[in-house]
């Protein structure tokens, strides 16, 4: 199992740097074509951190480890909005844009609660197994798609002239775009074969791996990202690479892997995990909704109720 350990770790700095390597050279880029800073956060930094995730539901569809598909998505957005966003208004309270406040985190809300309900659409039926299908796949692109259609909105209303200087030309930018792309399918593969071995030998759901280490692990490049971010009082950067990634996690790193294999098994989890990432949605869009600012008493509310629920998420596995 040390092996395994060792791998893990190594999969998970591939991912990391792979990240970081994928969102310099993708943001460069969208500096050159003078994409605004917030557009920026919610589409090329969001995806390149969750590029991981997405890397990772692959290989485990593939694999057929289910629970870890649905366990990424579910941990890493938990842990986005109440580890990193918590820890990141620690540094400096974090100003929220109207937009933020009035359609972007509700938009979060609705993405978590259509999961929610396509995952446990046979709640009332003991004898059905819930599922996620193609068609529910199908579904969760259409939702994403209206997104997207939201973003070129945004970006046409404020295209103004924000100081988007790349630090380097187009073709650096598409070399670090490959190499990013490299290491986060190399780093996936270490992840999830290493983070399932790991849990037969622990003799632990792969639920509770998925939704503590690999979450953790994958949730990296955003809790670093939007860490750095916040120390800079780039707080549209900070925020729109949490919200963007949330939605891109369940538009993407769900609706991909569910059009690649029809009927991801809902397996082990329950309404608790569910209800915890939509809960934390919703906590965000009440604390920032009057006073468009989440401040550091606010962010150590967050962080409490993350202990509590992780706390429950290893007891549980454990049992």
């Amino acid at each position: 199992m040390i092996l395994n350990i060792i791998l893990l770790v190594v999969g998970f700095i591939l991912l990391i740097k792979g990240a970081d390597v994928f969102v310099d050279g993708s943001s460069n880029a969208a500096q050159n074509l003078k994409i605004p800073k917030m557009v920026i956060g919610l589409t090329i930094v969001a995806f390149g951190t969750s590029a991981p995730e997405l890397a990772v539901s692959i290989k485990a569809v593939l694999s057929g480890s289910s629970d870890i598909v649905l366990g990424n998505v579910v941990g890493s957005n938990i842990l986005n909005i109440l580890l990193i966003l918590g820890l990141s208004s620690l540094f400096s309270p974090m100003k929220v844009k109207d937009n933020t406040v009035n359609k972007e985190i509700p938009l979060t809300i609705l993405f978590s609660c259509l999961l929610m309900v396509l995952s446990f659409d046979n709640m009332f039926d003991k004898n059905i197994v819930n599922v996620i299908s193609r068609t529910d796949g199908i579904v969760i692109l259409l939702f994403f798609i209206i997104f997207i259609y939201y973003l070129f909105s945004v970006m046409k209303k404020n295209n103004n002239n924000e100081d988007n200087t790349p630090k380097y030309g187009i073709l650096k930018s598409i070399l670090f775009i490959i190499v990013g792309l490299i290491s986060i399918v190399i780093g996936s593969n270490l992840v999830v074969d290493n983070a399932s071995m790991i849990a037969k030998a622990l003799n632990v759901s792969e639920k509770m791996i998925s939704l503590t280490i690999v979450a953790l692990g994958t949730s990296l490049p955003e809790l670093v990202t939007s860490i750095q971010a916040s120390r800079k009082e780039e707080n549209d950067i900070a925020i729109g690479n949490i919200i963007g990634s949330n939605i891109f996690n369940i538009g993407i790193v769900i609706g991909i892997p569910s059009l690649l294999i029809n009927n991801i098994t809902v397996g082990t989890f329950n309404y608790i995990d569910m209800f915890t990432m939509i809960l934390s949605a919703v906590l965000l869009f009440l604390l920032t909704y009057k006073k468009r600012k989440m401040q550091t008493h606010e962010g150590i509310i967050m962080l409490c109720i993350f202990v509590v629920y992780y706390t429950y998420v290893i007891i549980g596995g454990i049992n």
